[in-house]
């Protein structure tokens, strides 16, 4: 079959400053690759979107290595893994264009939540900002019902941030909201251990990346000595290799990861992830790392055929004023996939008539 991939990058807008540990995003670069063939009316869509100062592949010549996958893919009709293997967002961009296309629609597999009957747990987020900002999407999150709350930390003082926590657990028990934190690496290795015990008397899930990525002994004897559960988030990102990543789950013990394809190898990445955390009786769960609904929608179709218990972090197709319209809406504490099909209006925003390029 002869593929034809168009590369289109748009501008998104955020309705609200992102902030993050690595400062706050107003917009958000992403490509799209439009994928056709000849001698068929069907197309799929994939979604690129290194994240800057954080993905491996956030390069400066980002198109020009694009270009040259793309071309190659159409040239050979397939997806060289091993040679995508440092370049997870554009391995994810190429695999879920492919898997749109194949499917000829959204729903990229036969579930229960692509068909509309079961939607996907998710968290609600809490973005960092300062105290009054936390505080009014604290309430707004508890309002619209999630029952699992993540709360992004190391923003403001520390004794802020134990306030808030405290807010929550003085309205609902462990059993009725379940409370993860997200510190994005900000704990000093000295100051962690007690920043941990502090943390602890709010019943937590658990910590994403209490320090920043690469100490592996330190992220180790935290793991071993935490009096709540560990996740891993930017540990992962960059280490591509199988070996590498046995040899980082084998180091740290971690009691779970968090895949973001995107940043984690793609779904094919995210996959060897999962697989080899579960042999080791290492937990997982999946999230978006701002994707666009296109990204967002692939994540959440591949995420349904884990057959996920736990709340996901896939709440975020509501971040853009120019996000492209898709079957996917939230109702309580789920993401669900119902609505007509959207591949006409889909085609027209990708075509133009949707998003910008400024």
């Amino acid at each position: 079959m002869n593929y034809h991939i168009q590369i289109i990058p748009r501008t998104l807008h955020f309705r609200q400053p992102a902030g993050t540990s690595r400062g706050v995003y107003h917009t958000r670069r992403v490509w799209y690759l439009l994928l056709t063939a000849d001698g068929t009316n069907s197309f799929g869509v994939g979604e690129c979107a290194p994240l800057p100062d954080l993905s491996c592949d956030a390069l400066p010549d980002y198109e020009e290595i694009l270009t040259r996958f793309c071309h190659r893919f159409e040239a050979e009709g397939r997806i060289d893994y091993e040679a995508l293997a440092p370049y997870p967002s554009i391995l994810f961009g190429l695999e879920t264009a492919l898997l749109h296309f194949q499917a000829g629609g959204v729903r990229f597999f036969h579930t229960p939540f692509s068909e509309g009957h079961e939607g996907i747990p998710i968290n609600g987020l809490i973005w960092m900002g300062n105290f009054e900002e936390m505080s009014q999407r604290l309430e707004e999150k508890m309002r619209l019902g999630f029952r699992c709350i993540k709360v992004k930390i190391g923003a403001i003082d520390f004794e802020r941030e134990l306030e808030l926590l405290d807010r929550i657990r003085r309205r609902f028990t462990p059993q009725q909201i379940e409370l993860r934190v997200d510190a994005n690496g900000a704990f000093l290795p000295e100051d962690a251990p007690q920043k941990l015990e502090a943390l602890s008397r709010f019943g937590l899930h658990s910590i994403e990346q209490p320090v920043r990525a690469g100490q592996w002994e330190v992220m180790a004897r935290l793991c071993a000595s935490a009096p709540f559960p560990i996740a891993l988030d930017e540990e992962l990102i960059g280490i591509n290799e199988r070996a590498r990543k046995i040899a980082l789950l084998d180091t740290i013990r971690p009691q779970y990861i968090i895949l973001k394809p995107s940043l984690h190898g793609g779904l094919h990445g995210a996959a060897e992830w999962i697989k080899l955390a579960a042999e080791r009786g290492i937990g997982s769960w999946v999230t978006s790392a701002l994707e666009s609904n296109v990204g967002l929608n692939a994540i959440a179709q591949w995420c349904a055929t884990l057959h996920p218990q736990m709340p996901q972090g896939l709440g975020t197709g509501l971040l853009f004023t120019d996000n492209v319209d898709y079957p996917l809406h939230i109702e309580g504490d789920c993401l669900w996939c119902q609505g007509d099909n959207t591949e006409p209006e889909l085609w027209s925003y990708l075509k133009g008539d949707g998003g910008t390029d400024d």
